[in-house]
């Protein structure tokens, strides 16, 4: 092999981070994080424009930026012989044909503007569609989530049609930044697979959105060369050698080869803000009840791969430290709480919490959901309550491995990933006596970017294919956590309290309820130029 590296980009909700791998080695040599200029705009867009309740947006610009940055700092001089690239989903944003994304020729429009994953707003368009059905919704469980590419879509054709016709593209931040780097539209099957609901030999659905359909395009598979590196970027960041780029995949399924899943049986825990699951499977089998999604050929070629995931996880515990408690040294306020966490006996703090603050995926699919704690008095005290948020996370993990199982999905080897599962041991340790299942942490890091630049390397040729990439550039040791029996016999009954407050139907409707009594203001679009 040619001496050579690989770059591997992880373009999360509030910053994008890369690593630089030795093609040779399988080192990492460097990594480089920078946080998006304009963050996540929830309240105002940067000219002020405010924002009603729901939104969440991003500057497409703010992309480049990080893209330059990270590339220059790592490729430099160095012959690269791969890109890959993971990205946040469904985080679509509307464009001209060439690329432009109207946010730069209509900066006080919100709805010219990327909307993130966690774009809320979007909820009543994808029950109106859900309630018409159609074949289309049958790989999804029956239900198309807010978070996803159409109800977004939707909720711009109607709200803002004359911007709707301006955009020639309606295309995931993923995919964008990949045409930015090759000059070439390449789209992903996983973006098209599992947020716009594409099918192998139907395509996309038709008559949701009009003209929808000609603003997507046909995508390339999993592992596929896009192109590689344009003059343009070259200039900029300094890159050198083959630098071919490969088609952008989702963040949390990136890091399936880094974390040693390749074969099937496999379930993957991506745990960030939000969490992610994949669970690899090499039959076709109906979508178990609950579980949001399954393609194949979407995640890794030859597999089935169910996707599940909660809208809440990481942000949660920081919702509690720096929204509720107003901490501004995070690593210095997560370290005594989970120090005074870990003194508690399952069941001790006299909590159980439903982990909804940003909704629920699974199994109910309803991003207008709210959070729950239930049993405080006036002994509860914030460690208690940081406590129940931590099992909430495990009950809420518990509640899609039950799903998996319950649909004659086989669950076999359950493996967690990301930084949360590296920092935080008790967290994986209560979910282990939750889940009454062994689970393995795998040491590598980075995962995600090491994913995505293992995705370069199959793109480039410089692996056959993601089984030898997983060996060469992927994890080569885990930490194994297994269940306390004691501890798991308290969460059987904590968690089956836990499932009752769940499927409470009358809970359900008083947390929509409360949704009436927010203020909404009557427009907060400007009308395109």
């Amino acid at each position: 092999m040619t001496p050579g590296f690989l770059i591997g980009l992880d373009y999360g909700t509030q910053s994008a981070r890369g690593v630089l791998v030795d093609a040779e080695s399988g080192a990492v040599v460097a990594s480089h994080t920078h946080a998006y200029r304009h963050g996540t705009l929830s309240a105002a867009l940067p000219d002020g424009t405010p924002l009603a309740p729901g939104w969440a947006l991003q500057c497409a610009t703010d992309y480049t930026e990080a893209a330059e940055a990270i590339l220059g700092r790592l490729g430099r001089g160095r012959q690269v012989h791969g890109i890959g690239l993971g990205f946040t989903a469904s985080s679509p944003l509307p464009a001209r044909a060439d690329g432009t994304p109207l946010s730069t020729l209509h900066p006080g429009a919100p709805h010219a503007y990327v909307k993130l994953w966690k774009h809320q707003a979007a909820q009543p368009w994808a029950e109106r569609i859900n309630a018409r059905g159609g074949e289309f919704l049958r790989p999804v469980g029956g239900k198309l989530s807010a978070e996803w590419l159409i109800a977004k879509a939707a909720q711009m054709a109607d709200e803002s049609p004359a911007l709707w016709q301006q955009a020639e593209r309606f295309i995931e931040g993923g995919d964008w930044l990949v045409r930015q780097f090759t000059g070439e539209e390449a789209r992903s099957l996983g973006f098209a697979a599992y947020k716009a609901q594409y099918l192998p030999g139907r395509g996309y659905p038709q008559g949701l959105v009009e003209g929808l359909e000609e603003r997507l395009g046909p995508p390339l598979p999993i592992g596929s060369r896009a192109g590689r590196l344009n003059a343009d970027w070259r200039a900029r960041t300094g890159i050198e050698g083959e630098a071919a780029v490969a088609v952008a995949v989702i963040d949390s399924h990136v890091v399936m080869p880094a974390a040693g899943a390749t074969s099937a049986g496999t379930l993957v825990g991506a745990l960030g803000t939000s969490a992610a699951f994949m669970l690899l499977d090499d039959v076709e089998r109906p979508l178990p009840s609950g579980i949001e999604g399954v393609a194949r050929d979407g995640v890794l070629p030859g597999f089935w791969c169910y996707e599940a995931g909660q809208a809440g996880f990481g942000d949660m515990l920081e919702w509690q430290l720096r929204g509720l408690l107003q901490h501004t040294d995070l690593d210095r306020g997560f370290a005594h709480f989970n120090a005074q966490a870990a003194e508690l006996r399952p069941g001790q703090n006299h909590l159980l919490a439903l982990d909804w603050w940003n909704g629920c995926r699974v199994p109910l699919g309803d991003a207008s959901l709210s959070g729950l704690l239930v049993g405080m008095n006036l002994q509860t005290t914030a460690v208690d309550v940081y406590r129940a948020l931590l099992e909430a996370l495990c009950f809420g993990t518990r509640r899609i491995v039950d799903c998996f199982t319950a649909g004659g999905a086989p669950v076999e080897r359950i493996l967690l990933t990301s930084g949360l599962s590296r920092n935080n041991p008790l967290l994986m340790q209560l979910m282990a006596d939750v889940l009454g299942r062994r689970l393995q942490v795998p040491l590598i890091d980075h995962a995600t970017a090491v994913g995505a630049a293992i995705h370069g390397a199959v793109a480039a040729g410089v692996v056959r294919d993601f089984a030898e990439g997983a060996q060469r550039y992927g994890a080569k040791s885990f930490v194994d956590y297994r269940p306390d029996p004691e501890a798991h016999a308290v969460y059987e009954g904590l968690y089956r309290q836990y499932v009752g407050l769940a499927d409470n139907a009358g809970l359900r409707r008083a947390m929509h309820a409360l949704d009436s009594f927010v203020p909404n203001p009557s427009s907060f679009e400007s009308p395109p130029k």
